[in-house]
């Protein structure tokens, strides 16, 4: 029933009540009665039709900025069993069945197997949104995950090359960058600010259907799931399925408030539980890795475990909350600021933490380097020791083998690894040097270069050694296109590189 419609039923039975009355003024009837529960039950429909959102307006302005992602992948070794079968053609099997097998077989040992089949190919599809004017576009990791080829398509029906800024596994977030005029922009929210109850909208590609928006609200906040340990995520029931991955979570306001990532499902398909990191956690891991290439979280150096009612009243706690330690590392951040064994954390960083599974994602969160005071139960009485947080392990390894991959001396815009005689033998090649890294706004991107390609010749010259390659690179004229042989996986292919200064 609509607003109008109710508003019009309102009316009449509020005439019909006033006549029914006039004639009745001994005394109230049954009739008068549920004439006025139902005049009352109408008034509180027509007040409840009046706050449910409107999200039109929202799709219209905010919709441009939402993407739909599609990427060819390329990962593992295939095979098959039906290769050089004696007796067996194998330009005489069927391509149905060698397809199947490229996507599906697995190796089997002591048996041949088919031809160009050591890389697995296949393709996907996700969604992300435009942060800025400069082509930047936020999505998920997993979505672009052993990609060597994506594309972004707008509303407006463009579809546009993409290339790989970078990407964090750990929070799931992945950058891209586009180039074209004229793009739309979404408007970034605070995540901080997002309560439990609040109307939520996405925009995303489920199955592929591009620009679809579902609803829904905030079920819960600051989730700590398996494989998030340094993601809060905001907890929704709205409608996200395959190829949402990437796609924004709007407020009313019309801002990102976060980036749909997961969702909890028997049936692999939507069940009332999806999952969004929130748009604070996105950003910042974005801005590190427009900035590095990579991302850094904090380290405490802590094991801890949850509390429960036990282990609340034997420490003296009125009831099950915080995170208890149970080992401290050598020489991490907690052993240099004073943190024990059995000591139980109440709070990190001015947020509470009623759960242990809540303490990884307020540290992950901090910017190495930064102090931070965490309150804690030791012996009974509470206590605030000053904390100053170190950079995780792992990424500071993940760092420094970027840094490493990274270096060229070139104006190619790529890293290079000298490879030795076997691997160009397994490759079915004589030379050529292999592509460790690509500057997204390098000229080796721009000609279609790819990490893990092998570079044979440049300029009709074979190549045998990094330093060669890059003195015919730094001695090429600029502007001037030369053809690039290079091998990816079990296919030669040519490229044209122009050199841009």
């Amino acid at each position: 029933m609509t607003t109008k419609n109710c508003e019009a039923m309102h009316n009449k039975l509020a005439r019909q009540l006033f006549l029914h009355n006039n004639h009745s003024s001994t005394r109230v009837s049954r009739n008068s009665l549920l004439w006025a529960f139902l005049l009352s039950f109408l008034a509180v429909t027509k007040s409840f039709a009046d706050t449910l959102p409107n999200f039109s307006q929202l799709v219209e302005t905010e919709g441009d900025a939402v993407v739909k992602i599609s990427v060819m992948t390329e990962s593992g070794s295939g095979g098959s069993p039906l290769g050089d079968i004696p007796g067996l053609d194998p330009s005489q099997i069927p391509e149905q069945l060698q397809e199947f097998y490229r996507r599906f077989g697995d190796v089997v040992p002591g048996l041949p197997q088919l031809p160009d089949s050591s890389k697995r190919r296949g393709s996907g599809f996700g969604s992300g949104f435009i942060i800025d004017k400069e082509g930047y576009v936020i999505t998920n990791a997993h979505v672009v995950d052993n990609a060597v080829d994506i594309r972004v398509r707008l509303n407006d029906r463009r579809e546009l090359r993409a290339e790989l800024v970078g990407a964090d596994k750990a929070s799931d977030i992945a950058v891209l960058k586009v180039d074209a005029d004229d793009l739309p922009v979404v408007r970034i929210g605070d995540s901080d600010k997002l309560k439990v109850g609040e109307w939520m909208l996405a925009i995303g590609s489920p199955f592929g259907f591009a620009h679809t928006a579902t609803q829904g609200i905030v079920s819960a906040l600051s989730r700590s799931l398996p494989d998030g340990t340094y993601v809060p995520f905001i907890q929704t029931d709205v409608a996200v399925n395959p190829g949402n991955s990437g796609g924004p979570l709007f407020n009313t306001d019309g801002e990102v408030v976060g980036v749909n990532s997961q969702i909890y499902s028997r049936s692999g398909g939507y069940q009332g539980l999806s999952f969004a990191i929130p748009i604070n956690v996105a950003m910042s891991i974005a801005d590190q890795l427009r900035t590095s290439g990579y991302a850094t979280r904090g380290w405490l150096g802590v094991r801890i475990q949850n509390v429960d009612q036990a282990l609340a009243e034997s420490f003296g706690l009125k009831k099950p909350e915080g995170a208890l330690v149970s080992e401290v590392t050598k020489d991490s951040p907690a052993d240099k600021a004073g943190l024990l064994p059995g000591d139980i954390v109440l709070s990190f960083n001015g947020k509470p933490v009623p759960f242990s599974s809540a303490l990884p994602p307020l540290v992950g969160v901090i910017k190495p380097g930064d102090s931070v005071n965490a309150r804690v139960l030791r012996d009974g009485k509470e206590r605030n020791i000053k904390v100053r947080i170190e950079a995780l392990e792992a990424d500071v390894k993940i760092g420094q083998s970027f840094q490493e991959k990274g270096r060229s001396s070139s104006s190619l815009g790529a890293a290079l690894a000298s490879l030795d005689n076997g691997k160009l033998e397994s490759m079915g090649i004589d030379n050529g040097v292999l592509v460790t890294a690509v500057d997204p706004s390098g000229a080796a991107a721009a000609a279609g270069l790819l990490a893990g390609d092998v570079i044979v010749t440049f300029d009709r010259r074979k190549i045998k050694s990094v330093k060669q390659l890059e003195t015919l690179v730094n001695d090429a004229r600029e502007g001037e296109a030369l053809p690039l042989l290079v091998q990816r996986g079990d296919s030669p292919l040519y490229l044209a590189l122009t050199i841009d200064g």
